[in-house]
């Protein structure tokens, strides 16, 4: 049997109008450290985000959301940021802020496989 490990995870949500503090859950951050693992999934629910704000920019939220990705992946060309070191990168990502794109605090679990378990944390938090 697979050892478990620690990873932290963070919800990401999106708040389109951020005096009213109304958000809705739109992925998951998690990080592994063990295995070298930072990932961010991702899903807009259009119907929701447009109860909140019927006129929301749903590209621009789109481009916001594929950057934080892109950062939280590593991927090369996503500019300085993504070049940080792993732990960097979550930390940065999952700090307070206010803005349209949030995380909530980071949470603790331990996991087997960080992959199976972003995908479980995904589809019971967002989907």
């Amino acid at each position: 049997m697979p050892e478990k490990t620690l990873y932290e995870y963070a919800v990401v949500r999106l708040i389109p109008r951020v005096e009213r503090e109304e958000f809705i859950n739109v992925g998951v951050a998690l990080y592994c450290r063990k295995y070298r693992y930072a990932k961010m999934i991702y899903f807009v629910n259009e119907q929701k985000a447009r109860s909140l704000c019927p006129d929301i920019e749903l590209e621009m939220i789109e481009n916001h959301l594929s950057s934080f990705q892109r950062i939280c992946h590593g991927e090369r060309n996503a500019g300085k940021l993504a070049e940080l070191d792993i732990t960097e990168r979550f930390r940065w990502l999952t700090a307070k802020r206010s803005t349209l794109i949030q995380c909530s605090a980071s949470h603790p679990g331990l996991c087997e496989d960080p992959e199976v378990t972003l995908r479980a944390l995904f589809e019971r938090l967002v989907l």
